[in-house]
């Protein structure tokens, strides 16, 4: 299947086929230098399939996890493309999950004034949301996502294969993105999600249709000026518990999970922790709300002392409510904290 984001000169098409990876260089244009950006956390077979099919490609590994999304492995990675003679004809692709997503298309925006750039996302969350939309970053002094632009890549690949070879807590955090999309516009989706009893064989359609709802938020609102806060639900408060290196164990979906449950309604709250029981998702934390609170300050979506907020009233439907910092403390002490 492929879905057309519609952005005028920044349109792209975003590939969804089982075997996608398989025939890469179909669709792809790799007949020119490549530098494929991967992490140690992801099969070699998935950056080796890239490199066969360029013309000239030169993976670069950094290691797993957020840290990695660092000025110093920035640095270092455009100082690589110097060496080795990149041209503004040449191209950045991302193989693996948001973290090497954010990384190389930031690599690529920056890179003489911007260069081509393919994501080919290879886990649940990174399909589901951080692969298209054109958001990248990377974290500077602990805080998240504060350095970056809006790039479009020239095309998204998402092959559902690379699935099979994630570790079940990953894809239950990447699941997380879809859940939380469903639960602010798409109560059919959440249905979906809540009743399932073969996740598996629903992973198809899940991705799909989540990546409509995204495609449709992202076409109105591509730099995030309105409709594209939506797509923030839990991560004011799940940025913030991803930031504290107290916490560093938790995954970025855990994070949003957790982040998303205070700012729901009583009745929605109680279905999204049934939900993220059932998929093994964390419902409560242990920590000090005062500590998440300093981080939350230091949000970049952060106006004076206000936050605007997603809050959930209702499956399917949303509302952007400005809430003074203090008041987001006192939902969190009544919602997640152990």
């Amino acid at each position: 299947m492929i879905l057309p984001l519609n952005l005028g000169k920044d349109s792209y098409d975003i590939v969804i086929e089982r075997t996608a990876l398989d025939r890469i260089g179909e669709y792809l244009k790799l007949d020119r230098k490549c530098l494929i950006l991967t992490d140690s956390g992801v099969p070699s077979k998935y950056s080796e399939a890239v490199k066969r099919a360029s013309r000239d490609g030169y993976i670069y590994t950094i290691p797993e996890g957020e840290g990695s999304k660092s000025f110093d492995n920035y640095k270092s990675i455009l100082s690589f493309m110097v060496e080795n003679a990149f041209t503004r004809t040449d191209c950045v692709v991302a193989v693996g999950g948001g973290v090497c997503g954010d990384l190389g298309g930031f690599v690529a925006a920056s890179y003489m004034r911007g260069i081509d750039f393919y994501n080919v996302p290879t886990t649940l969350l990174s399909q589901l949301d951080s692969s298209i939309g054109g958001k990248v970053a990377i974290d500077l002094d602990g805080v998240k996502n504060i350095v970056g632009a809006f790039y479009q890549p020239k095309k998204v690949v998402i092959d559902p294969n690379t699935l099979k070879t994630l570790d079940q807590r990953q894809k239950m955090a990447g699941l997380c993105e879809g859940i939380k999309m469903a639960a602010c516009m798409n109560s059919q989706l959440f249905e979906l999600i809540e009743n399932s009893t073969d996740l598996e064989s629903d992973l198809d359609e899940i991705i799909v249709e989540g990546l409509k709802i995204k495609k449709a938020v992202v076409e109105e609102d591509p730099h995030e000026k309105g409709l594209r806060r939506v797509l923030n639900f839990g991560h004011t408060i799940g940025h913030a518990i991803e930031s504290n290196a107290g916490l560093a164990e938790l995954l970025h979906g855990e994070c949003v999970a957790l982040g998303s449950l205070p700012m729901a309604s009583d009745d929605v709250r109680a279905r999204l922790e049934n939900v993220y029981k059932k998929y093994n998702l964390p419902t409560k934390i242990d920590t000090d709300s005062d500590v998440l609170m300093s981080y939350i300050k230091r949000d970049k979506k952060a106006m004076g002392d206000s936050i605007t907020v997603v809050f959930v009233e209702k499956i399917g439907e949303f509302q952007f409510i400005k809430m003074k910092t203090d008041e987001i403390k006192k939902y969190i002490d009544g919602g997640i904290l152990k």
